[in-house]
């Protein structure tokens, strides 16, 4: 497959104010999910950032960055925005928005996130199990899953982050990466946000909504995304105990 890896970031964050740039062991957080995208060999990897101060940061140490609209609303309309010049994007069989605030991800789970593309999805993302502290925990998105094959490929049939949302067995801790062909991308952005979406703050219900289906691989022992300082700090004692 040709991939493409997006990093949508951006420091206006209301709960975590300049998080891409927060210190983790000495290397701000954008540097770590970026050395882990490029790590995972799977093609070239895109920063795309809406401040200087990341762009600048990227580019020095080699990497690939590309400036966005500060005032988009998702991740999501930031990567497209950052892929929408490109002449042959199209040729592309993955782009995947690896999210900013995952600055352990496993570089082989990356690659898992394409799986359900190769199976006929229109979207791949990734789940892993959801611990009992977790799930009572607002912070973390659930996704409600029907497996095609026990534990590798699976259907999402729903997302919450309150777990009383989504009835019934088969609840998993969602992992923030997504990957879509480029017509799916461009198609996903055209739509407006549907009721779904607007309610529990989570942009894939749109696509739910919308009757694209997306497919998810499993993981095990993802770890911690940043959410808060607190999660920074136990993402921090990891990174040292390695």
């Amino acid at each position: 497959m040709k991939i493409l890896i997006l990093i949508p970031v951006r420091m206006a964050s209301t709960r975590f104010p300049n998080k891409p740039m927060a210190l983790i062991a000495g290397k701000p957080m954008v540097q770590r999910v970026w050395e882990q995208a490029v790590l995972s060999n799977l093609g070239e990897v895109i920063v795309a950032c809406s401040e200087i101060e990341v762009h600048n940061h990227i580019t020095s140490l080699g990497g690939k960055a590309e400036m966005t609209d500060p005032n988009l609303p998702s991740g999501t309309d930031r990567i497209f925005e950052a892929i929408n010049n490109y002449s042959n994007i199209s040729h592309y069989d993955s782009i995947i928005n690896l999210q900013g605030d995952m600055p352990i991800i496993n570089p082989e789970d990356i690659e898992k996130a394409n799986i359900p593309l190769q199976q006929g999805f229109d979207m791949g993302t990734l789940v892993t199990e959801l611990t009992k502290d977790q799930s009572t925990d607002i912070n973390v998105t659930k996704a409600k899953i029907e497996w095609i094959n026990q534990h590798k490929i699976g259907k999402a049939l729903d997302f919450g982050k309150n777990i009383l949302d989504l009835n019934g067995s088969n609840i998993y801790h969602h992992v923030g990466i997504y990957s879509f062909r480029y017509e799916t991308l461009k198609k996903f952005i055209s739509m407006v946000p549907s009721n779904n979406e607007i309610k529990r703050k989570l942009e894939q219900l749109r696509a739910l909504d919308a009757k694209m289906t997306i497919g998810v691989s499993y993981v095990k022992d993802v770890p911690i995304s940043v959410d808060t300082k607190k999660d920074l700090l136990k993402v921090e004692k990891i990174i040292k105990s390695l």
